[in-house]
Order: structure tokens, then C-alpha cells, then sequence
């Protein structure tokens, strides 16, 4: 499904919910599919099920997940919905940051270079945001 970086300083977990938080967003897994389970997943990975099962809840209380008792982990239909007001969030704390930086005596043209470069780096939006 995807590899995490072991030597990384960031937790296994966190990479794990932002691997998944992508694939869902990307739609590489589709809204109400099943998300492998704990254990298959903690298999694959070689790593601890008590890690998988603290991404998966991270994952739900972000809204990205929810669980059926007995059943399994879903994709969440409604993260689409959560996505806009994230954006908008995002959107906001961007702007204030921005004029923070040209405040500051960054240039324009070096805010513009560096997103194209984290653009061609992470991938943008394809809808036009």
C-alpha cells in the first residue's frame, strides 16, 4: 500500500495518518471502502497493531474514518465537506503568514517561487483552489 520511513523523526503514527489522509484526499481509496485491518496492515508494515490502531484514531477523530464495531475502519463520505472548511482554515493562516513575511521584507516573487517549488514537490490541487 505505501512505505514508511523508519529513520525519520516524525512518528510512525503520524506518517501513517498523513499516508492515509493523502491516499483518502487523492481518492485512492474511495469514500465507505474498508481500510485494511490492524492487524493485516501491521503486518504488512512490520510494525506494532497498537500503532496502526493509534493512526486509525486519529484518523476518525480528524473525521477522515469511522468504524463499524465488529466490521472494521470505512473512509468517511463527509471528508469532502470537512476538506473546504480545512481549506478555508488553511486559507486564513496562510494569509496571515504571508503578509507576516512581506512585513518582514520577503519578496513576493521568492512566496511565489517557493510554492510552485513545494507545488512540483507535493503536488497541488487539480480543481482550481
Amino acid at each position: 500500500m505505501f512505505e514508511l520511513d523508519m529513520r525519520s523523526r516524525k512518528p510512525i503514527y503520524e506518517q501513517l495518518v498523513d499516508k492515509m489522509k493523502e491516499l483518502i484526499m487523492n481518492e485512492v481509496i474511495k469514500p465507505d471502502e474498508q481500510l485494511p485491518s490492524v492487524r493485516t496492515l501491521a503486518t504488512q508494515l512490520t510494525i506494532n497493531p497498537n500503532t496502526i490502531q493509534k493512526a486509525y484514531r486519529e484518523l476518525e477523530t480528524q473525521g477522515f474514518i469511522y468504524s463499524i464495531k465488529g466490521k472494521g475502519n470505512f473512509v468517511n463520505p463527509s471528508t469532502q465537506i470537512k476538506d473546504r472548511e480545512k481549506i478555508e482554515t488553511v486559507k486564513k493562516e496562510l494569509e496571515k503568514l504571508i503578509v507576516e513575511a512581506l512585513y518582514l521584507g520577503v519578496k513576493a516573487e521568492e512566496l511565489v517561487k517557493l510554492v510552485h517549488d513545494l507545488e512540483a514537490v507535493k503536488g497541488g490541487g487539480e480543481n482550481g483552489d
